[in-house]
């Protein structure tokens, strides 16, 4: 497969959907970056104003509890923005928690002592988000290397009543027990665990949160079942939570988003979807619709149940962050790539999940190398799933529905 190393496993052909059935995982995150549908065009009757981005995040807190977005899926300008917003003197004001999926839950009582400023080594904490279920991209980012020592540097400057918590959310799972596909299916309802994690450690407590995460865990209203982790804990908490994400790959063809005078429009900007041309057109014309699997495993695309429902429905903001075409992809670290301990590891886990992708050590290294002749972001290309596939996801949904009984017909 012609991918970059860890990152863009996620990107081309969109195995981070395919992998939606195979393992259970109601909608696994996926980069935001989608192409516009020719077959589903943006109404262009109005443009989004434009506002700079941190300080309508921080204003977003005043009026809800929760602020969501993606973090650490390739996409290096989204990341670098989450890290100046956390810099910003006035988020430890405004924020108690920070939320990630790529964190372990196991590892909480160690990730809190090492936000606590405790000398823990480093190689310690690096479990929580390199060993969480399936989320390749959790263990290759840069960015999980930087927050978490961040985080723990603004503590130790802030007094005791101000000081950041960082909140894992991803299942716990215990890599060294995991020896066969059957033994991950106890760790696959992730967005179950997200909203668990949610309502028992900040929506119950009246606390005030960053949530980093997928986008497909954030929708207002997504995901198929008993719906993605924001959905869930909306039945019980309403209101609570502000979705941002990216402009999917809207503005490519060098097309202005908003209002060209408007200030913050050449820096990062956010743009409301409400009473919005992007926010009045329909999800699948920006975001590629993940495969999922209904009661009787037949096989759909989750956003084909809810044509009629607009963008303004799941989201309620983007993040502009400039020309599309000149965004970055999030580059390999040098101590993840030369951690080669790791990356075996790294591989029997794809392996065992049934991931395509680079089956040796040598065949990751040439990806790392061959990224760094184009590190600009990629656009997704959107590309029909093979019968093969649908039929190996529904084999694979009954399986676990009737494990007693034989499904390959």
């Amino acid at each position: 497969m012609n991918e970059q190393f860890f990152p863009r496993m996620l990107r081309g052909a969109r195995w981070g959907a395919v992998l939606v059935a195979l393992a259970s995982i109601l909608l696994t995150p996926q980069p935001c970056r989608a192409q516009v549908s020719a077959s589903h065009p943006v109404n262009d009757t109005q443009d989004a104003i434009p506002e700079p981005a941190i300080p309508a995040i921080l204003k977003a807190f005043e009026t809800f509890e929760l602020v969501g977005m993606p973090a650490a899926h390739g996409q290096k300008d989204i990341d670098d923005f989450i890290l100046s917003l956390i810099r910003d003197p006035r988020f430890p004001a405004a924020v108690n928690d920070i939320v990630v999926e790529c964190g372990n839950v196991r590892y909480q009582p160690i990730l809190d002592r090492y936000i606590a400023g405790e000398n823990i080594p480093f190689t310690e904490v690096q479990h929580v988000w390199r060993d969480t279920t399936v989320q390749q991209m959790c263990g290759a980012s840069g960015f999980y290397e930087q927050l978490y020592p961040l985080v723990r540097s603004l503590n130790q400057r802030l007094p005791a009543t101000s000081r950041l918590r960082i909140v894992a959310a991803d299942p716990p799972i215990d890599w060294s027990k995991i020896h066969t596909y059957e033994d991950l299916t106890p760790f696959f309802d992730r967005d179950g665990n997200i909203a668990s994690v949610m309502e028992r450690e900040v929506l119950s407590k009246h606390r005030k949160a960053l949530m980093l995460f997928g986008v497909f865990h954030l929708l207002h209203g997504g995901g198929p079942g008993d719906g993605d982790a924001v959905t869930r804990y909306e039945r019980r908490y309403p209101g609570k939570t502000f979705v941002v994400i990216d402009v999917g790959d809207y503005g490519t063809d060098d097309r202005s988003l908003g209002d060209a005078n408007a200030p913050g429009v050449f820096g990062p900007s956010l743009l409301r979807t409400k009473n919005s041309r992007l926010g009045s057109s329909s999800l699948d014309s920006l975001l590629e619709s993940p495969l999922t699997t209904d009661k009787d495993c037949n096989v759909n695309e989750a956003f084909a149940s809810t044509p009629s429902k607009t963008v303004a429905s799941y989201i309620d903001a983007f993040l502009y962050l400039g020309p599309q075409r000149s965004l970055l992809m999030e580059p390999v670290p040098a101590d993840i790539a030369l951690d080669r301990a790791y990356r075996s590891e790294w591989l029997r886990r794809m392996k065992l999940v049934g991931l395509p992708g680079p089956s040796t050590l040598e065949e990751l290294d040439a990806q790392i190398v061959a990224s760094a002749a184009n590190p600009m972001l990629p656009s997704a290309r959107r590309r029909a799933v093979s019968q093969e596939i649908r039929l190996r996801i529904r084999q694979d949904c009954m399986s676990r529905k009737n494990p007693t009984e034989k499904t390959a017909k």
